[in-house]
């Protein structure tokens, strides 16, 4: 299995499908909500840069670096946010969750927990990862709050890891979760999913 490849993944509240140039108008509708796009500590494209930003993703899939999703909220059969593998390093069975956001309005439904429970589902029982990354901006409270609330364990902080859009130094928070603490990681986040149903 490639790490790369980017299968349907599908629970009761959420679908992740291929990134595709189709899904540009319900993202831009997304990110428009609120101005998403214009949040500091994150990095989330702006309306008339998503048909840009889903060339680039599919580019670094084809390259092997990157597995680009649409997040479909299966309520709705709109797609509401965005989430990779990223910095996929296949021989030592290891990848990065990322350049993940979601909309206004599918920010706290349940759809990031059924989100995560697929990708790790994948990442640990389809393709025997031995750990899988998450990193965030030290000043996204949010994103690291959830974070952690997946059973993610702070490995450290990466200081003036990144020079940030706006010309700031960016300090990033690294999180993972190993293979040894996927059984409880899942049947946690099961739990929360089952909540939200």
């Amino acid at each position: 299995m490639n790490f790369a490849d980017t299968p349907v993944l599908a629970g009761p509240t959420v679908r992740l499908e291929p990134l595709a140039p189709s899904h540009a108008g319900d993202l831009s509708d997304s990110v428009a909500v609120g101005d998403l796009w214009r949040t500091w500590s994150t990095s989330i494209p702006a309306p008339e840069a998503m048909a840009n930003e889903i060339q680039s993703r599919l580019g670094k899939q084809r390259d092997g670096t990157m597995a680009p999703w649409a997040v479909v909220d299966a309520r709705t059969g709109r797609a509401v946010g965005m989430t990779t593998y990223m910095n996929i390093d296949e021989p030592n069975l290891r990848l990065e969750i990322g350049s993940t956001w979601l909309g206004r309005d599918a920010q706290g439904t349940g759809i990031n927990p059924a989100m995560k429970l697929l990708l790790l589902s994948r990442a640990f029982d389809d393709l025997s990862c031995n750990a899988v990354e998450f990193r965030t901006h030290w000043h996204n409270l949010q994103s690291r709050a959830a974070i952690a609330r997946l059973g993610a364990k702070q490995d450290g902080v990466l200081r003036n890891h990144k020079v940030w859009h706006d010309g700031t130094l960016r300090d990033t928070v690294v999180f993972s979760i190993i293979a040894s603490e996927w059984p409880a990681a899942r049947a946690a986040l099961a739990a929360r999913v089952q909540r939200h149903r």
